[in-house]
């Protein structure tokens, strides 16, 4: 259908919009394309949110806690901060959107890897922000000598999307100490799946630098995607900053229900842990499966895999697998576009996977 955009603004005749991972509403598919958990939330979590409905449907006429403190008490508390150190949104796009409109509207350039996750240079052309993209290595690792510019603020996702690569924590610290004047933004969206998370986390760093900002979302190891719950970690005056972007924007984010069943899953340590190592289990199992194969995958510390097939094109095997009903994600994008990104599943969505590729390099061969 052609729309019509004569009663656009300017700026909305210009957008080019992020297109998120493909959601298909057929059955049976294995659906290992947009990196969701392949278990279910935190029981307690589901009861939180039902007991909201249950005990306190009529309390759904008011508006919602707008700063969400019982939640951030608890983020608070889970990572040994202050509130005045947590922020909270609807969901981590939000709030990374509110960190490009916070911190990044200056005039110097924000650098960023030129592999990454794709939505920022969409933030940044909203938002009317100069950015330079830095290559990665040929590994597909950071290079932190190379972001020894001038600049007005740093992005970078720890673990890489899609690569899957872990930046050491002293990286982070040397490049945060690189740029004292300009705000460094950590994404761990996928940092939970790290062998060591309180090692890997730039969290703790808060204290020691106060040009960092960390974000984080309920959407991956808390399998919360469909809450939309996203938070940040910085000193207060940074947190400030999102809070007053946040009041000029949207002053309740999250609703009830979103505030009761996040703070239950990080009251839910023991579930939370449980699930996580599963998780790290069946990617490690899923790597040395794909390399049976003839795989090539990336080091990861997400909850997928980044993974290539000499002599094969990455698109012709997305196209195969999808015809047997498995959905991964291909990016036709320069230096990556012989590469698939494969979200960890089930144990029986994995096998299900490798009993298909199996089959189609078969045929191939």
């Amino acid at each position: 259908m052609s729309i019509d955009n004569r009663l656009w603004s300017t700026k909305a005749k210009n957008l080019s919009p992020y297109v998120p991972g493909e959601q298909p509403k057929h059955d049976n598919l294995v659906k290992l394309n947009t990196n969701e958990n392949p278990y279910p939330p935190s029981p307690k979590a589901v009861m939180a949110m039902q007991a909201v409905l249950a005990d306190e449907a009529c309390a759904l006429r008011l508006y919602p806690e707008p700063e969400s403190d019982e939640l951030r008490q608890t983020l608070a508390d889970y990572h040994g901060l202050g509130l005045d150190e947590v922020f909270v949104g609807n969901g981590s796009d939000e709030v990374l959107a509110l960190v490009f409109a916070c911190f990044f509207m200056k005039q110097r350039p924000l650098l960023m890897p030129d592999i990454s996750y794709s939505f920022y240079p969409v933030y940044a052309d909203t938002f009317g922000v100069t950015t330079q993209s830095i290559p990665l290595k040929d590994d597909f690792s950071i290079d932190i000598k190379e972001y020894h510019q001038s600049c007005d603020g740093i992005i970078l996702a720890n673990p890489n999307a899609p690569t899957g690569r872990l930046l050491p924590i002293e990286d982070i610290k040397k490049l945060i100490a690189m740029h004292p004047d300009a705000v460094v933004v950590i994404d761990e969206a996928y940092i939970d799946y790290a062998d060591d998370v309180k090692q890997a986390s730039a969290v703790r760093l808060i204290r020691q630098f106060d040009n960092l900002v960390i974000t984080q979302t309920f959407s991956k190891s808390r399998a919360l995607a469909g809450l939309r719950v996203g938070m940040a970690f910085a000193n207060p005056n940074l947190i400030a900053a999102l809070m007053a972007m946040k009041n000029s924007f949207n002053s309740y984010p999250l609703d009830r229900l979103a505030q009761a069943g996040a703070k239950a899953s990080v009251e839910d340590v023991a579930y939370f842990e449980d699930k996580r190592t599963q998780v790290i289990k069946l990617r490690k199992a899923l790597t040395q499966d794909l390399q049976t194969l003839g795989f090539t995958v990336l080091p990861s510390a997400a909850n997928f895999v980044f993974a290539t097939l000499p002599n094969h094109q990455a698109a012709d095997l997305s196209q195969a697998l999808r015809q047997e009903g498995v959905i991964v994600r291909h990016f036709n994008q320069p230096r990556i576009k012989d590469y698939l990104r494969i979200s960890v599943g089930t144990q029986a969505q994995n096998q299900r996977l490798i009993d298909v590729l199996t089959q189609i390099l078969a045929k191939m061969d």
